[in-house]
Formats: C-alpha cells, structure tokens, sequence
C-alpha cells in the first residue's frame, strides 16, 4: 500500500526567550530544573520521558533554531534575488526591497519560514518518514546527493521522471512507498519552469518544502522559503541545515527506550 502523508502540520510560533523548564506529571507550568534536579530526581526523569514521547508539545522540540543565524543567511547571500522584472507576483510578500537592479530578499521573514521548515523536517525524521531531497540543477547535484546520503535519506537530483510519483506501481511493477516529504532545493528546473514534482506532490498530498527564489510561485508548496535557489554556498547551506534537522529527529528517536 503506498503510504503518503495526507495530514499537513504547520507551527507559528513567535519569539520568545529561552527558558529551562520541566513538565512533570502533576503540573503543566513550567517549574526550575535545578530544583527538581535536588528534590525532585524521580519526577524529572519522569518529564524527560514525556518529552520524549509527546514532542509535538513542544515548539522547538529539536533545537532547530539553534543550528543557524540570520547572518549565516546572509553570509551565504540568501537575500539576492534576480534581476529587477522578474519578480513573480506571488513572491511580494517576501521582498524587502531592491538594490543595484536585483531583488532583495527579507531575512526576517526567511528565518522564520526556514525554522518552521525545518521543524516540520525534523519530525518527520523522529516519525521515521522517508524524506526525498529533490534539485534538477546539474550544479548541484553533488551538494543534494551528499546531504542525502549524510542524513540516511534519498535523493533525486537528475531529469525528472514525469509519472514517478503519480504512477510508481506502473513503473516499479510493484507497490512502492511513496516519501512522507520531499525538499526541493529548487522549485525551478533548468529552463526556469515549475519542476514538475511541485504538480505531482501535491496531487498525492505529499508536503513539500521548497527554496522559492524571486521568480518562483510558492503556492504548491506546503512550507516555502523563500531564497536564492542559485548560489552554491546558498544550497550548500540549505542542504546542511535539513541534514541536520534530520539527524537531530533521528537522534531524539534513538532516546526512546525500548518496552
């Protein structure tokens, strides 16, 4: 039975200061953890076991807001856009403004796009879901390939097969499990034409995520973030933070203990 994803979660979370806190058995508020570290052992070991079992209680469960800042976007020139007259008009709400004749992206807002992403990422490594890193750029197809295989994921970064998500029976000659989530480095293919897996994703209600550069329609995708989708230190840096998110899903699964 092919296995897709038909619910889709989405977190909106504002900032807030960090705090140590525990949930225990008997209370939701969040208390001290050094106090209950003196007098309360067997209660906190208690609430990390519910932390782990229960992380969607939580809004930053993975710390995946803690693996990038928005100068390392900027650094990694995330904010350049292309050329003044390209803009896509569902792309308005994510343009700070322009500069030299290109398009500049708001990092603010891609921060908060990018850590719901990955988020989202996260919990579908923790659910045990098959994730599909996907790019039809030949630039990148080492970069995506390697962060695949890094996280214990899967790629497709070469010519799209038309009917490999909507018709994988015929073409498998079996059934097949399609992904619980595919990243789309580009949502673009080489002749700046919506990659057709953007189409083909949402016809199986699979979520995506996508890096929606300047010319790009985010409204296929499930959790756009908004990017240049061109510069190599740009993917390389996308590509390293959803390899992490990954790994930090997988890692919080290992902490569950076996009944």
């Amino acid at each position: 039975m092919i296995r897709t994803i038909t619910n889709r979660f989405s977190w909106k979370f504002g900032r807030c200061l960090t705090q140590t806190c525990s949930i225990t058995s008997d209370t939701s508020h969040c208390q001290n953890a050094t106090a209950l570290k003196v007098n309360q052992p067997t209660e906190l070991k208690e609430s990390e076991l519910k932390e782990i079992t229960n992380p969607l209680r939580f809004p930053d469960y993975f710390g995946v807001r803690n693996l990038f800042r928005l100068k390392d976007l900027f650094d990694a020139k995330v904010h350049y856009g292309h050329k003044d007259g390209t803009l896509h008009p569902n792309m308005k709400p994510y343009i700070f403004g322009s500069r030299l004749g290109h398009i500049i992206f708001d990092l603010d807002k891609t921060t908060e796009l990018l850590q719901d992403a990955l988020n989202f990422t996260a919990h579908i490594a923790y659910k045990g879901g098959i994730i599909l890193f996907v790019s039809h750029y030949p630039q990148h197809t080492l970069t995506v390939e390697n962060a695949a295989k890094e996280a214990g994921e899967y790629a497709h970064a070469r010519e799209w097969d038309f009917h490999l998500l909507t018709n994988s029976e015929k073409i498998y000659k079996g059934v097949t499990r399609l992904p619980d989530l595919i990243i789309m480095v580009s949502t673009l293919n080489p002749q700046m034409q919506e990659h057709t897996a953007v189409r083909d994703a949402a016809k199986m209600c699979i979520p995506t995520i996508g890096i929606v550069d300047s010319n790009s329609n985010p409204n296929l995708i499930t959790y756009p973030v908004p990017g240049n989708d061109d510069s190599p230190t740009a993917v390389q840096l996308y590509c390293n933070l959803f390899r992490d998110a990954i790994l930090l899903g997988k890692s919080k699964k290992s902490e569950i203990p076996s009944s």
